[in-house]
């Protein structure tokens, strides 16, 4: 890897620096003081675990949360989520950020960050190159909604911009800038390789270097020897691809991985029989699992059919067998906590087998046959064999077909999907929700061709919506829309326990991932 060959320079900065109207992640974060690190490189490497293989290593298509883990490592951001048990962020790459009014935010960059490979010392050209390509459309980034009502950056100086806004965008401190879409990336490097690329960066930035991709094996990350900020704790670290939690586990205590999620099972047999060595942390989850149907296949077109399959389903019992009773039932995509929250869902959560089965005799619908598409993980199969037993009850015969992550994460474009067992990531804001089920999302992420006008109309009218309680309201009439299309029944949130060496001090976000880049040793 060459060295960036940055010539550094000061930037002035402003006296009156931080935030106004930043509160919903903002605080004392904005100084960057709230998180104290080691002024030390500790070496060795770190060993973690990944349930999925990456997909980009570019943040204008980032898979989500298994690339961003990458991504927030290797890259900056001028914000980045604070690691603690509450939902806080930090300055990055910005020496000041500074909300002025509800479209504009006015930022500098610090003067010590450059990038790799000779591509120099990150600018705000860089920055509007970064978030202006995110809603390109003739780019088609699958990551455009993070961006919202982003009209354009503009440039004030070598290091000074500022963002603006079409309209007030409540999300941008809780995801657009700390997450996939506020990553800075190089315009001249992007320019050199045509303006895209896959899962090979050309030039990074972060504490760490992308070293290696082994295709469904690991990725590798290496200390950046030319980062001028708090030094990277670890040589290197090794995040390998297992997709299942139990695999993780024995990946764990045969001393192969270092930190891992683990599966909901074993928490008990974990907390009465401790791993000597290592630690066991629980965290509550954004995570959300439903079971989804695609509208467009004509096999599940006729409306009564889903909504048996609706009444049918039994999550209870999904709870119990699947979940080991450690998860607790969702009333839809956003979980306990955001904004839009609902009590219960309106098909209930226990299986309705009468109504189930006058739905049935309703639909007209007879020796129906269904396949339902799966994650190859043990509580994922677990969930689709009960699913499988519910639907038998009122007729329906359903296949499971399972796959491996490679292929399962492909299957959003696939016209022929009928069922799907899926689980999408999360961050502290409802609209990251909503994004992935509006109708241009159709084929991309919303893998059930689910589309409604006054849905796509409160996805944009919530975002900007100041009054904490009709934007509440706007989620759940959203969430509400998505249950009567007769194409969801959602099932969990999940939780997230998770194993570490004592020998590492985890740096992980409040629904318990990992923020690599702050990693350290105890």
């Amino acid at each position: 890897m060459n060295k960036p060959n940055i010539s550094w320079t000061k930037v002035g900065l402003p006296r009156r620096s931080f935030l106004k109207g930043a509160t919903a992640l903002g605080g004392l974060a904005a100084t960057g003081m709230m998180l104290p690190r080691a002024a030390y490189a500790a070496g060795g490497t770190l060993k973690t675990r990944t349930y999925a293989d990456i997909r980009s290593m570019d943040p204008a298509f980032s898979q989500g949360v298994v690339d961003e883990e990458i991504h927030a490592a290797i890259y900056n951001k001028l914000i980045q989520y604070k690691p603690g048990r509450e939902w806080g962020w930090q300055l990055d790459a910005a020496a000041m950020i500074e909300q002025v009014d509800d479209t504009h935010i006015n930022f500098a960059l610090k003067d010590s960050i450059g990038f790799t490979n000779g591509f120099g010392a990150m600018t705000a050209e860089d920055v509007k190159f970064s978030f202006e390509r995110i809603i390109d459309d003739a780019l088609e980034s699958t990551n455009k909604p993070d961006w919202g009502p982003l009209d354009h950056v503009e440039v004030t100086g070598e290091r000074t911009g500022t963002i603006v806004l079409k309209n007030a965008f409540q999300p941008l401190w809780s995801i657009t800038l700390p997450y996939i879409a506020g990553n800075i990336v190089s315009k001249a490097a992007f320019e050199s390789v045509g303006g895209k690329i896959d899962t090979q960066p050309v030039a990074t930035s972060g504490p760490y270097l992308h070293a290696g991709w082994e295709q469904k094996q690991k990725t590798t990350l290496r200390r950046n020897p030319d980062w001028q900020g708090d030094p990277a704790a670890f040589d290197e670290i090794q995040i390998y691809h297992i997709d299942d939690e139990k695999a993780a586990e024995i990946a764990f205590e045969a001393g192969e991985i270092d930190f891992t999620r683990v599966s909901l099972d074993s928490v008990e047999r974990l907390k009465s029989n401790p791993i000597a060595g290592a630690t066991l942390d629980e965290y509550p989850s954004l995570y959300y699992v439903w079971v989804g149907m695609n509208l467009d296949n004509p096999k599940l077109g006729n409306l009564k059919l889903r909504q048996a399959i609706q009444h049918a389903i039994d999550v209870p019992t999904i709870m119990a067998a699947a979940y080991f009773g450690a998860a607790e039932p969702s009333t839809g995509i956003i979980a306990p906590g955001l904004a839009g929250h609902r009590d219960a869902p309106l098909t209930g959560v226990s299986a309705d087998l009468e109504k189930a089965q006058a739905l049935m005799a309703e639909s007209g619908e007879t020796n129906v046959s269904l396949a339902i598409d799966v994650l190859n993980k043990s509580a994922n199969v677990t969930a689709a064999q009960i699913i499988q037993a519910n639907l038998a009850a009122i007729g329906v015969t359903l296949e499971i077909r399972l796959h491996e992550g490679a292929t399962f994460w492909e299957l959003g474009s696939n016209d022929d999907l009928e069922l799907v067992l899926n689980r999408y990531s999360m961050t502290p804001d409802p609209y990251y929700a909503t994004s992935w089920f509006i109708s241009e999302q159709a084929g991309i992420w919303n893998w059930e061709r689910f589309r409604s006008e006054e849905f796509d109309a409160l996805h944009v009218a919530a975002q900007s919506e100041s009054d904490p309680a009709a934007r509440a309201q706007m989620y759940a009439r959203a969430q509400d829309l998505m249950e009567e299309s007769g194409a969801y029944k959602f099932l969990t949130h999940e939780a997230t326990p998770v194993i570490y060496r004592d020998s590492i001090a985890p740096a992980l976000r409040p629904d318990g991932l990992p923020l690599y880049r702050y990693f350290g040793a105890a």
